[in-house]
C-alpha cells in the first residue's frame, strides 16, 4: 500500500427495522447513517471531500439511483461533493471502500466517506429473491429456481462433498454459533429471536428445506441496513490525532486489501478449480493478497475474521481458503471450538449475515467497521480478547468477485 488509510469512525443502523413499515424510504436509511457516521467520527460534514456508496439493487427494490445525491440532499454542505455509486452485488460495500481509498492514495482527496446501503424487506419473498437473482448470469443458470440464491449454493454444497465430504452437522454448527453470537449484538435483526430445541439440525419440521442441502438455519437474513465509515490518510489522520489527543498507532487502520473476480457462470469456475485443491483458487488468493500487503505471514497471527456467511456453507468455505484449515477440513476447525467468539481464531463475533443480517450493499462496509470496533476494543458484547489485527472477507454472486481488508491498529503490520 503506498500509504496507510485510517478509519476516523463510522455507524450502522439497527438491522432489525423493517424501514417500510416505518413509511420511510431509502433516503431516510442513508441520512441517519451518515449522520451517525459523522458524528462517532468526531468530525463536521465539510471536513468530507469525496463520497463513495456501495448499493447493488436499489434501482430495483427502492426504484432509486443515482444515491450519491442524497450526500448533498442531507447537508448543505456537501451540495458540490464528488460523489459515485459502486455495484459488485454483495460485494459492493468493499468496491466503494477500494475506490475510496484509490482516491486518498493518488492524493485526490484527503478524507472520503464510504456508505453502503440496501433496502429489501419492503417486497414480498418471491420477488426481492428475483431482485437479487440479478448477481447471477440471466438466462444460463438457476433460471428455474424459485429461490436463485439458495439453488446455487446448494450447487457448491454438493461440490464440496464430492470432492472432499462434507457433513450437515458442521454447516449447522456454523449457523448455531452465529446466531448465537448476534444474541450480543445490539445491532443484529435476530437478537431478539428464540430457537427451539433441534432446529439447528436436519430436523425437516424445526429446520426446512429451502433447495437440496440448503435448510433455513443456512440462509443469511433479508435486511434493511447501512453502515458508513470515514477514512482518511495519513496527513489527515495525523492532524485529527492532534486534535482529539490521540496517538496515530491507536487509530484502526486497513493494513492490507485483495480484490479479485472471477468468471460470472458458477459452473465455469468450478470448472477452472477441478484440478486444484481448493474450489475457487481466486478467493484464496484475494485473502493471500490481503495478509501479505499487511505484512502478516500466516493467518494464525490474525485475531479472527469478518466473513461471509450468505449461507453457512459460504463461511465453511471461507475457513479452508483463508488456510486456517487444509483444503476440505474446515470441519477440524469447528469441532476443535476455533471459530467461536473464544476460540484461537473467532470468525464472525457480530453474528455475521446469518445472525446480524445482510443489506447486501451494506455489507462490506459493516464488516470493516466492525473490524476496526475489534481492533479499537470498542466492540461491546461482540469484543474479541485483545483483538489488534482482524481480517474481512467479502462476496459478491458466487464468489464472481471476492474482496477483504486486514484493519489493525499499532506500528507493526
Amino acid at each position: 500500500m503506498s500509504q496507510p488509510i485510517y478509519i476516523l469512525g463510522g455507524a450502522q443502523t439497527d438491522f432489525a427495522r423493517n424501514w417500510a413499515r416505518e413509511d420511510l424510504e431509502i433516503y431516510d436509511m442513508f441520512a441517519e447513517a451518515l449522520r451517525s457516521g459523522i458524528k462517532n467520527a468526531g468530525i463536521e460534514p465539510c471536513d468530507i471531500e469525496v463520497g463513495h456508496v456501495g448499493n447493488f439493487v436499489g434501482d430495483l427494490f427502492a426504484g432509486q439511483g443515482l444515491i450519491g445525491g442524497f450526500f448533498g440532499q442531507l447537508y448543505p454542505e456537501l451540495a458540490s461533493l464528488p460523489t459515485s455509486r459502486h455495484e459488485a452485488a454483495c460485494a459492493s460495500g468493499s468496491i466503494a471502500i477500494l475506490s475510496a481509498m484509490r482516491d486518498i492514495e493518488a492524493g485526490h482527496y484527503n478524507v472520503a466517506c464510504v456508505l453502503g446501503l440496501e433496502l429489501m424487506r419492503n417486497v414480498n419473498g418471491q420477488t426481492g429473491a428475483a431482485y437479487l437473482g440479478a448477481a447471477r448470469w440471466i438466462g444460463h443458470e438457476a433460471d428455474n429456481a424459485d429461490f436463485p440464491w439458495p439453488h446455487m449454493f446448494d450447487r457448491i454444497t454438493k461440490e464440496y462433498d464430492k470432492r472432499y465430504g462434507i457433513n450437515s452437522d458442521h454447516l449447522n454448527a456454523i449457523a448455531e454459533i452465529n446466531f448465537y453470537n448476534a444474541k450480543q449484538n445490539p445491532y443484529a435483526q435476530t437478537r431478539g429471536w428464540n430457537f427451539p430445541e433441534g432446529c439447528f439440525s436436519d430436523n425437516d419440521t424445526l429446520n426446512p428445506v429451502i433447495d437440496g442441502a440448503v435448510r433455513k438455519m443456512d440462509c443469511g437474513q433479508i435486511t434493511d441496513g447501512a453502515a458508513c465509515i470515514i477514512l482518511a490518510g495519513q496527513s489527515a489522520a495525523k492532524d485529527y490525532a492532534a486534535r482529539k489527543g490521540l496517538a496515530l498507532a491507536d487509530i484502526p487502520r486497513i493494513k492490507g486489501w485483495g480484490h479479485h473476480s472471477a468468471p460470472i457462470l458458477l459452473e465455469t469456475k468450478l470448472q477452472l478449480s477441478a484440478d486444484q485443491p481448493l474450489l475457487f483458487p481466486h478467493a484464496k488468493a484475494t485473502l493471500d493478497d490481503a495478509r501479505r500487503r499487511a505484512g502478516v505471514m500466516a493467518l494464525t497471527d490474525l485475531d479472527g475474521m469478518e466473513t461471509h456467511d450468505c449461507f453457512s456453507v459460504t463461511e465453511y468455505m471461507a475457513i479452508d481458503h483463508s488456510g486456517l484449515t487444509a483444503p476440505g477440513e474446515s470441519w477440524k476447525a469447528i469441532e476443535e471450538g476455533r471459530i467461536a467468539k473464544d476460540g484461537n481464531f473467532p470468525i464472525n463475533a457480530s453474528g455475521g449475515l446469518i445472525g446480524l443480517g445482510h443489506p447486501v450493499g451494506a455489507t462490506g462496509v459493516r464488516m470493516v467497521l466492525d473490524c476496526a470496533n475489534q481492533v479499537s476494543g470498542k466492540a461491546g458484547d461482540c469484543q474479541i480478547a485483545d483483538a489488534e489485527n482482524m481480517i474481512t472477507f467479502n462476496v459478491g454472486g458466487s464468489t464472481t468477485t471476492c474482496a477483504s481488508f486486514v484493519v489493525g491498529v499499532g506500528s507493526k503490520a
